[in-house]
């Protein structure tokens, strides 16, 4: 184990965070939590110090608090990441664990780590006259071989985009925290493969970003300007109102709100004339194609075959059912 750590007893904060996070998975009864009261031990490894290595028996077990940690090996001279780990993850030798016999691997910290650890010889005694503890420690070894039988399945048949879209989903939020050069050993793909795949779908965040902004705007001023019930408003004159060139509207309307420019605009009018209907001071004075009229309809069978399309009924239909 590697001399450089300075291990110190456990806060009585650290416990009870710990024990939270056992809890959720089966209830820590008052005797197993004295034993973490006594044995439970802290502390902080800085970024890149080892905390344990290759063919040395790893003699704790981990849990990260803050920061992040990767597995390491050796092959051919060649560094190999084997898993990155961040908080709330426990870690151990994988192929030492529990003390049993000598790491393959070595684990060195990503960032500024602070940990909570308990001795394994403390662990393996508590596993004996503590169902609860062996059953919480069955679901975290479940959980972690289920996630690294996912990630060697998709190392193995996946491209390297879908190993990219792989790991941005598991892990939301690493790819902009944890350095590129390690994702990609982890990914087994190259670091310059990985840059691109990355560039390429901030650049499509970014591009869905910059839609939605101009969705939000053309609803606020189809809501505050009504502009759709003016007769002869256009797919120019509209992006012309709102600052957008009539192409950038286009795509506004058939990528964010997946609509062609008169369906868009037909919508807003079909709802206008629905809120009308059910508005008995209106429905009294005025005829349905008055309303359509006054909606931007500049026909009665345009008017008909809108509403029909969005409601599936006719909008006589419609104010009769209202009127039952």
């Amino acid at each position: 184990m590697s001399e450089h750590l300075q291990y110190n007893k456990a806060e009585s904060k650290d416990v009870e965070y710990l024990l939270q996070v056992l809890s959720k998975v089966h209830k820590v009864d008052a005797k197993l939590k004295e034993e973490f009261e006594k044995h439970l031990l802290r502390l902080r490894i800085k970024k890149d110090l080892v905390l344990f290595n290759e063919n040395e028996v790893c003699e704790y077990i981990y849990f990260i608090v803050k920061g992040a940690l990767m597995g390491c090996t050796t092959h051919n001279k060649r560094k190999i990441t084997t898993y990155i780990s961040v908080e709330n993850d426990f870690v151990s030798s994988i192929s030492g664990l529990h003390g049993s016999g000598y790491s393959q691997e070595y684990v060195v910290a990503v960032e500024d780590t602070d940990l909570l650890a308990i001795h394994n010889n403390e662990l393996n005694r508590l596993f004996t006259y503590h169902f609860g503890l062996n059953y919480i420690f069955r679901a975290i070894l479940e959980k972690y071989y289920k996630d690294a039988q996912q990630r060697a399945h998709i190392i193995r048949v996946g491209n390297a985009k879908e190993r990219y879209l792989y790991f941005a989903k598991t892990n939301p939020g690493y790819l902009d925290r944890l350095p590129l050069n390690l994702v990609a050993s982890l990914l087994n793909v190259k670091e310059s493969t990985l840059l691109s795949i990355k560039r390429s779908f901030l650049g499509l965040t970014d591009r869905r970003k910059e839609l939605e902004e101009w969705g939000q705007k053309l609803e606020v001023h189809i809501h505050k300007n009504q502009s759709f019930r003016h007769k002869d408003i256009r797919l120019q004159s509209l992006a012309k109102e709102i600052g957008l060139s009539s192409h950038k509207l286009s795509i506004v309307l058939n990528s964010y709100f997946q609509n062609s420019f008169i369906d868009y605009i037909n919508h807003y009018r079909v709802n206008w004339i629905k809120e009308s209907i059910r508005n008995p001071d209106i429905i009294q004075n005025f005829t349905l194609e008055a309303l359509a009229y006054s909606a931007g309809f500049s026909s009665r069978s345009a008017f008909y075959n809108a509403f029909k399309k969005r409601v599936g009924m006719s909008p006589l239909e419609y104010s009769k059912k209202l009127n039952q």
